[in-house]
């Protein structure tokens, strides 16, 4: 009885197949693979979110239909995400930069010992199993592993086609195939590990282990070889996202080739588009000012469940109409701020009063007066903060100025092309307008200067966007917007990805990794949205240079899209085949 996973030993013309050379044929390592009678054990690692913190889409950049758009092959007939090599490439700073430190702090280290303990181990075979497609990304692959000095014996990346003319209808079908050869081959092998971080694939794993040990023991001709005590380690899940304006820019170039595809080949699908929808433009703080003013405002509430923003002064809600933004100074505008007092309401929300320096200066809020809301509990929200009536006026030693910038928050998603989209960036509808008391209807200021215009360059100053260091700005704000690191690498925090709920393409659906990133110019810190500017309705178009290129297989195996250019993926072509 043949296997139902996958094209194993059924017969003895099959295990006449099961040598050595065969084997080999299944790696892209040119290595010569141990001898038949010398393992005794076959440890397997994963590599995405196993090995490696390999970024994932964002869950704060964009929306939950979009999240599944980017992983699935029939969205996008070059294959998305995970056959855009581009992608991989742009983890941390970059190939060329981070192959010279090893892609230091992208690794799940615990795993990395226990490769570094199966390379030493006498009789154990060192396996790295991948779905990623072989075409695109042996190359890559390879020069990250090297790069942390980690010596496997066999390195599987899934081919087109398999060393038996195997076509593999999924990333499971192909590892199972994978495993079957390498067990049939080894038959002195006693014991298989398989270190993996999908709960789906560690069911399948082990599903497929315990079907493969009952048909030897049913069928005891079809093999040489007994019975092998499988274990599958659940690895816990490691899943981190890109630099925000990197990834940004990475889509784009997808969207670009997808739509240089359909442009060359009618039929194959729509054209599509980034388009954004902007939730408010505020004043953003940086996140050192947050964490002031929250430590100002803690004597005055409880201890308890509360939710923590301290990050903005609410400009307008949704996107700012231009005669508002032209006279607060335009997006990226700096300005300066004075904590004045702290106020309550109904011991459920909590908030700082701020005024403008110097006081004469010109500025628009959407709040009847400025102010920072600091915390909330039970259905509180933040609007509720404009019921404060009673401000209480901070001790003369809790004097405290900080700058803040202009900015959108924003959440990106893609659509076709030809899709109508109203006005304000693509919101979708107008509901939800707020009016306070002491508002005009047609959206006037309310601020204690009773005016606003351009800004006089004393107080107001003209941001120059990301400047030299444009990844300081998302990277380097210390702990909270990169998790698993400090300020630098090491230690750990709680941002940049944590523990997510990270899925497959076989799995495709939200990726609820709580991945973050610092402040930098129009960046919200707690929610942290980037603004992206006010990029017309027919969709954004990144201003970020490009980190991650197409990466060069030898020989010249990257795919390239028509008429080459920008469109240049190393995906190993646009075959759904591949997909992960």
């Amino acid at each position: 009885m043949a296997s139902k996973y996958a094209n194993g030993a059924s017969n003895g013309s099959a295990n006449s197949r099961h040598t050595v050379t065969a084997l080999s044929r299944w790696s892209i390592l040119n290595k010569q693979l141990p001898a038949v009678d010398k393992i005794n054990a076959i440890h397997v690692y994963d590599f995405d979110n196993t090995l490696f913190q390999t970024p994932l889409p964002n869950p704060k950049l964009w929306n939950s239909p979009t999240l599944g758009q980017l992983g699935s092959p029939e969205i996008f007939v070059n294959g998305g995400w995970w056959h855009d090599s581009r992608i991989l490439a742009a983890t941390g700073d970059g190939v060329e930069r981070e192959e010279k430190r090893g892609w230091a702090g992208w690794w799940n280290e615990k795993i990395v010992e226990l490769v570094k303990l199966s390379m030493k181990e006498q009789g154990a075979l060192c396996v790295l199993l991948t779905g990623r497609s072989e075409r695109g990304f042996s190359e890559l692959i390879k020069r990250i592993v090297t790069s942390k000095k980690l010596d496997f014996d066999m390195a599987g990346l899934k081919p087109e086609v398999g060393p038996n003319n195997e076509r593999f209808r999924s990333t499971m079908h192909f590892k199972q195939g994978f495993l079957e050869a390498m067990m049939e081959t080894y038959k002195g092998a006693q014991e298989i590990r398989i270190y993996e971080d999908r709960q789906r694939h560690v069911s399948g794993f082990k599903a497929f282990l315990a079907d493969y040990n009952e048909r030897l023991q049913r069928h005891p001709g079809t093999s040489t070889r007994g019975p092998i005590v499988g274990e599958v380690i659940q690895v816990p899940e490691i899943a981190t996202s890109l630099d925000p304006v990197v990834e940004v820019a990475e889509v784009q170039h997808l969207v670009n080739s997808h739509n240089a595809i359909v442009d060359q080949e009618r039929g194959r699908g729509e054209r599509l588009a980034i388009r954004k929808t902007v939730f408010f433009t505020s004043y953003m703080m940086q996140p050192e000012d947050t964490k002031r003013l929250i430590k100002l405002a803690a004597p005055s509430m409880p201890n308890g469940d509360l939710k923590y923003h301290a990050n903005t002064i609410i400009i307008t809600p949704r996107a700012c109409p231009k005669h508002i933004l032209d006279k607060i100074g335009g997006m990226n505008a700096k300005m300066k701020w004075e904590a004045t007092g702290i106020g309550s309401w109904d011991n459920s929300i909590w908030a700082v009063s701020v005024r403008p320096v110097p006081d004469n200066a010109k500025y628009h809020t959407d709040q009847a007066n400025p102010m920072v809301v600091i915390a909330t509990r039970r259905s509180a929200r933040p609007s509720d903060a404009n019921k404060i009536r009673d401000w209480q006026p901070l001790p003369p030693d809790s004097e405290m100025v900080f700058e803040t910038v202009v900015g959108e928050k924003v959440m990106l998603r893609i659509e076709p092309e030809q899709s109508v989209e109203n006005g304000n960036s693509g919101l979708s509808s107008n509901r939800g307008k707020r009016k306070y008391p002491g508002g005009d209807e047609d959206g006037r200021p309310r601020n204690s200067s009773g005016n606003y215009g351009n800004n006089s360059r004393g107080y107001h100053s003209g941001y120059q966007g990301r400047g030299g260091n444009q990844r300081a700005g998302f990277r380097g704000a210390g702990a909270a917007n990169r998790g698993y690191r400090a300020s630098g690498r090491g230690g750990k925090g709680s941002g940049r990805g944590g523990r997510g709920n990270y899925k497959s393409l076989d799995d495709v659906g939200p990726r609820e990794n709580q991945g973050a990133f610092g402040s930098h110019a129009s960046v919200s810190y707690d929610d942290s949205f980037p603004s992206l500017g006010s990029q017309g309705g027919n969709g954004y178009q990144s201003q970020a240079p490009q980190y991650g290129q197409p990466f060069q297989q030898q020989g010249g195996g990257h795919w390239q899209g028509p008429g080459g250019g920008s469109g240049g993926f190393g995906s190993g072509g646009h075959d759904a085949q591949n997909f992960y």
